[in-house]
């Protein structure tokens, strides 16, 4: 008997170790983003001027007079309050819709009273259409600087970057970029980051990206292949160059300048360009 209880004993304190074998192998295992640690030094270069980490800024040319700048369309569902000039080129003004624009008597910008600056198409009054030639020119080449640069970390996350903070650096995902939570980008004013992702750039709704230590909107360049989504009540910090579309959901905001090789696409949104 005493023999028969052994056994049994031993084969539930046998269940019980196994249990906890397969527990802490399923822990281990997790791809939440929480289980990969943030980068703790920043990348290659002197940032901005020179004085800064991080690799040197994106030359944005004559995109960066615009908050928002598109190719074929800028669409908007009122009210969105806009600080700075929109762009659109080579599509006409009326792919601007949702601003109720009203031409200035100069032919050569309209003005809306959603946006704190002009709003410019590629069927206004010269100098205007090749004025916009040339920023779309611009935001292109921009784009494709973003994207050559030499990475300091790749597949951070899996491209999940949630909770992470981050030093400037420059960093590539071969994948898309999901901001499931807030990400913190930590640095100081002439720090600079860029992140080449391959395809679309996902952030959940309420999600933020958040700068601490000094870090400034300017020096953040955002260069996604595919749609870039920006969530219901998210609040994204950054330069978007996107070469699809930009999107961003009801209440959304942004200090950013939004520059879409496509269109841009806002629903009641708050977008505010970087201070120079």
């Amino acid at each position: 008997m005493n023999k028969y209880k052994n056994k049994v004993y031993s084969n539930r304190w046998f269940i019980i170790a196994l249990t906890a074998v397969f527990l802490i192998a399923g822990c281990g295992s997790s791809s939440s983003s929480s289980s990969v640690a943030s980068p703790t030094s920043a990348g290659a270069g002197t940032g901005a001027g020179g004085l800064g980490k991080g690799p040197a800024p994106v030359a944005l040319g004559t995109a960066g007079n615009y908050v928002i700048l598109a190719k074929s369309g800028i669409s908007n569902v009122p009210t969105s309050a806009i600080t700075g000039d929109l762009g659109l080129s080579p599509a006409a003004h009326s792919y601007l819709t949702g601003w109720a624009l009203v031409l200035d008597g100069s032919g050569v910008f309209a003005t809306s009273a959603q946006v704190t600056g002009k709003v410019y198409a590629s069927d206004y009054a010269p100098p205007t259409p090749s004025n916009l030639t040339t920023a779309v020119t611009d935001m292109m080449t921009a784009y494709t600087d973003a994207a050559g640069r030499a990475p300091d970390y790749t597949e951070l996350g899996a491209g999940n970057i949630g909770g992470m903070t981050l030093p400037p650096a420059t960093y590539k995902w071969s994948t898309g970029v999901l901001i499931p939570t807030n990400v913190t980008l930590n640095g100081g004013p002439n720090d600079v980051w860029i992140f080449q992702i391959a395809k679309g750039i996902t952030m959940a709704s309420a999600a933020k990206v958040i700068l601490t230590g000094g870090a400034l909107p300017k020096n953040i360049f955002w260069q996604s292949a595919d749609v870039v989504a920006i969530g219901t009540t998210a609040h994204m910090e950054g330069v978007i160059l996107s070469k699809t579309a930009i999107t961003l959901n009801t209440g959304a905001s942004a200090n950013s300048r939004l520059l879409a090789q496509t269109a841009v696409t806002l629903n009641s949104n708050v977008v505010t360009q970087p201070a120079p």
